[in-house]
Parts: structure tokens; sequence; C-alpha cells
């Protein structure tokens, strides 16, 4: 069963900096495309960027555009996350996706994504 694995969350304070990573151990082939969603307290997951692994091309979320980007290694078929002039409101548990291939669903919809992994909390104090 194909696993994605977070790591990087913590707890900064607002306009600091976090990195999150996503490796797919014992994956050998890389996916269409990987994206990094995240979800607060009570409200619904939300699409936070995306990146097509073959040719590099990204997409951002309006909240987060021009304060993230991501990014990724082909050797080691991870992703990354960088987060840069953090705010309060950036606070939830950071969810890495991939898909296998082009999805019907457009790609800010979670159902565009095959594969989840667990998350990781990323908690920006004032």
């Amino acid at each position: 069963q194909v696993q994605l694995v977070e790591s990087g969350g913590g707890l900064v304070q607002a306009g600091g900096s976090l990195t999150l990573s996503c490796a797919a151990p014992g994956r050998t082939f890389s996916y269409y495309s990987m994206g990094w969603f995240r979800q607060a307290p009570g409200k619904e997951r939300e699409f936070v960027a995306r990146i097509i692994w073959s040719g590099g091309n990204t997409d951002y979320a309006s909240t987060v555009k021009g304060r993230f980007t991501i990014f990724r290694d082909f050797g080691k078929t991870t992703v990354y996350l960088q987060m840069n002039s953090l705010k309060p409101e950036d606070t939830g548990v950071y969810y890495c996706a991939a898909s296998s291939s082009r999805s019907l669903f457009p790609y800010a919809r979670t159902m565009a994504y095959d594969y989840w992994g667990l998350g990781t909390q990323v908690t920006v104090s004032s």
C-alpha cells in the first residue's frame, strides 16, 4: 500500500518559517502530481499548493501565494512546502496528497488525489 509520510510541522511564531516534507518510501516511480492541503479545527480540508511532477508547474491557493513555495526532489520522490511569513490563520494539520494520473476533478479538490498522508500539525502563535 502506498504511504506518504509528512514531517517538519511544529510551533512557530507569526512571521516565522517552516518547511514541510512529504516522502513516499519505497516508491520507485513518480506521481503525476503531489500537493498539500490543510485542515483547521472545525473547518473543511482546503487546498494549499500542488506541483506537476514532470514539468514542475505549480499552483497555489490565493491565501498562501507569495508566502509558500512547493518544490520537489526527483531523486527522492519527495515534495516540500516552504512556508514563510506564517500567520495564525495558517494553523492546522497539513496533509500531503498524490495522484497517479491526471484527474477529472479540479486540482484543488480532495477527490483529485489518490493517496494521502496522516498529516503534520502546524501551529502559528500570534
